[in-house]
């Protein structure tokens, strides 16, 4: 297997390398967004450079770890500018999955997550600790799930949307391209594009910016 390089220098970062150890892959370092971020070591990693510098490693694959959505296809995005890199993905041995489970590049899946049948995951996706995805669920690329998050079936999560610690989601709802659920939300409705709902049930807190 190839050795990783893991792009980015905060706290979620940190949660990969150790993940990456879980699964048996060797990470080398790290790579951060700008020249202000560089430091020796992160983590008891060094950091190898700016990200832009990936080139310099075509015999390693790539991780994005940062949390956020949006920042993560932007992180893609100026890397694919320059090239192909290759992508890692990483499922930790605790986690629980059908063979009808596709999981796409550069998606990580965390400790103690359970993923029952005909899932569908895209790519550059985060499925943090203990989550649970039902049958027939269809998850676009660019979403992060945060910690102890229930999905019940036939759900459709688009692209770039963000899910908060111990939220629960209805069977068969949708929740729309940008938008968010807050930590512990109820989800009982479809959600639009780029808007962040909370609370039980959740409930329309404030509209959110495309940028």
């Amino acid at each position: 297997m190839k050795d990783i390089i893991i792009i980015g220098l905060g706290g979620f970062a940190k949660e990969i390398i150790w993940l990456a150890e879980e699964c048996n892959r060797n990470v080398i370092g790290l790579l951060c967004e700008s020249v202000d971020d560089v430091s020796t070591e992160f983590f008891g990693k060094p950091v190898l450079g700016i990200q832009s510098t990936w080139t310099d490693y075509p015999d390693c694959e790539f991780i994005v770890g940062v949390g956020s959505p949006a920042i993560r296809k932007l992180i893609v995005s100026e890397l694919e500018e320059q090239g192909k890199p290759d992508y890692a993905t990483l499922i930790h041995p605790s986690v629980k999955m059908s063979s009808t489970v596709s999981v796409g590049t550069g998606t990580m899946i965390c400790a103690g997550c359970i993923l029952t049948v005909d899932i569908s995951i895209g790519q550059h996706c985060i499925f943090n600790l203990n989550s649970t995805v039902g049958h027939e669920v269809v998850i676009e690329d660019y979403v992060t799930v945060a910690p102890i998050v229930a999905m019940s079936g036939n759900v459709t999560i688009e692209s770039l949307v963000e899910i908060g610690t111990g939220a629960m989601i209805r069977q068969g709802l949708t929740m729309h391209k940008g938008s968010m659920l807050g930590m512990g939300g109820v989800l009982t409705k479809n959600m639009p594009k780029y808007k962040l709902y909370a609370g039980n049930p959740a409930k329309l807190l404030k509209d959110m910016s495309p940028e």
